[in-house]
């Protein structure tokens, strides 16, 4: 049965309520509810009924689906005790002797911020407090600190495949070949669209390439200017680290091993179970890659727990009560799938992509346009939610079947999408990590975006031309012309400052 418009409705209500509510589990259900309401022809008690025993219960008894959540747990209780270990805060302590100039302070705050790769809200609150004082000594703008953490923290996570934000997407990509039945793995397609993540790598490159060239522009050069003026004092942003050190964030027995050996652990455990399968040169199972992941988290964790027993950071009985609540933290998480997996079924059984690629083609819209007009909405969307994963969920089930029907290479669209998710996330004021950032740095939010922005956007605009590019050559040396612009732009922007100034 053909919907026509009414196939936009479901979608529609999930951006418009994002946008209003700022709640993206309120938003993801209500477009659900609508779709159901067209098939069961307004009876809503017969919608809610469907909605509940021909979606919910039907993803969360799909076997796929329950590895995947399952997943997201035993991470997030692996996220939960690196955070509170105060591990971190002991590794960037021990590499302060060599800091002792700009670049090095920032380069190291940058590969910190890499380092905590397996937690986007994590590297905020864990980098942060470790480089302040030692921005606060050399003169460096607190402002520039949470730049350099919001760009290591979702710009970083959201390139690795066996973290939570690569499960999360995996998850919505393959519920899309489901529905469209492409024979395709999810991971593969996550894996080649790492290259067209135009914006996150902008994001991350762009921070060594400024610490580099010291060819700050815009507020961000202002505020540095303002930073070499202000005499902090170490003792004082001691002070305040100890302030952190009350709040959980750094223990005092708490040493870098707790940090390394974690992650060499769910490493080793993943490799180790999928060597046999010829992983990482042959393509593993799905299932058997999800639970090889688990598996490493779990004794990953196990190993920490240790660790923190041993150097006495805290009891038993704390520690595996952080851990639960680490796990208790993702039911967020579970409940955001289940609605997106509901949404993206009901969006197919609705014809919603057919009828928008149907329009387009009717207009003649340029197929290599394409991967550039997902990264503008999904930017949008992105910034008006300030919710990147929410953004992921309801542009996922349009993406794939739009790339699929304009013959453009899923990486290409997959990338697309997350990238304007990221962009927007990154804009916008009422994004958690730019939040969590402005506190990690203990800078004042607006100043954090103000600063931000231009970056932001000079990253966004490159992004835009380099999609314009893929769309139409489907290759991957987009990314390299676009970091090749980054660098011009940043030169050419530096010169003209000095000319006005």
């Amino acid at each position: 049965m053909n919907y026509g418009l009414l196939s936009l409705l479901p979608p529609v209500i999930a951006v418009v309520l994002a946008i209003k509510s700022k709640n993206v589990i309120l938003s993801l259900f209500c477009g659900g509810l609508a779709g159901t309401l067209i098939f069961c022809a307004g009876n809503p008690f017969l919608a809610v009924k469907s909605i509940i025993g021909d979606y919910f219960f039907v993803q969360l008894t799909d076997s796929y689906n329950a590895g995947v959540i399952v997943l997201v747990v035993f991470i997030g209780g692996f996220i939960k005790l690196m955070e509170k270990s105060g591990g971190a805060q002991a590794f960037g302590k021990s590499v302060y002797r060599f800091v002792n100039t700009k670049l090095k302070a920032q380069l190291c705050a940058w590969a910190g911020g890499i380092v905590i790769f397996f937690s986007d809200l994590g590297t905020p609150l864990l980098v942060g407090p470790v480089f302040r004082p030692l921005f606060d000594k050399l003169k460096i703008s607190r402002e520039k600190l949470a730049w350099i953490l919001d760009s290591t923290s979702s710009p970083v996570a959201i390139l690795i495949p066996f973290i939570g934000w690569g499960v999360y997407i995996m998850g919505l990509i393959q519920a899309e070949f489901e529905n469209l039945k492409i024979n395709q793995s999810d991971y593969t397609t996550f894996v080649q669209a790492i290259p067209f993540q135009i914006y996150a790598i902008l994001a991350i490159i762009m921070i060594p390439m400024i610490a580099v060239t010291k060819k700050d522009f815009s507020q961000m050069k202002k505020a540095e200017i303002k930073a070499a003026a202000v005499n902090y004092s170490f003792e004082d942003s001691a002070e305040d680290e100890g302030k952190d050190k009350t709040e959980g964030y750094s223990k005092k027995n708490a040493k870098p091993l707790m940090v390394i050996l974690p992650i060499v652990v769910v490493f080793a455990t993943l490799f180790i179970t999928l060597a046999p399968l010829g992983f990482p040169f042959k393509k593993v199972d799905g299932n058997e890659f999800r639970v090889a992941l688990t598996m490493g988290y779990f004794f990953g964790a196990v190993v920490l727990m240790l660790l923190i027993r041993v150097y006495k950071v805290q009891t038993f009985k704390d520690t595996f009560k952080v851990y639960v609540d680490g796990m208790k933290g993702m039911t967020d998480v579970a409940v955001t799938l289940v609605l997106a997996w509901s949404l993206g079924s009901m969006i197919s059984a609705l014809g919603t992509a057919d009828f928008i690629v149907n329009a387009m083609k009717s207009i003649q819209f340029a197929p290599g346009l394409v991967p550039a007009a997902l990264f503008l909405f999904g930017a949008f969307v992105s910034f008006s939610t300030g919710s990147s994963w929410g953004t992921f969920a309801i542009m996922m089930p349009l993406a794939i079947p739009m790339a699929h029907a304009f013959s453009i290479p899923y990486a290409i669209g997959v990338g697309a999408v997350l990238s304007g998710g990221l962009f927007g996330d990154h804009c916008s004021p009422i994004s958690d990590t730019t939040i969590l950032s402005s506190t990690g740095a203990e800078c004042d939010l607006v100043d954090h975006v103000k600063t931000q922005l231009p970056y932001a956007c000079v990253n966004g605009v490159i992004a835009l031309m380099a999609y314009v590019f893929a769309g139409f050559t489907k290759s991957p040396l987009a990314v390299v012309l676009a970091v090749a612009v980054l660098f011009a732009v940043i030169y050419v922007w530096n010169r003209r400052d000095v000319k006005t100034t």
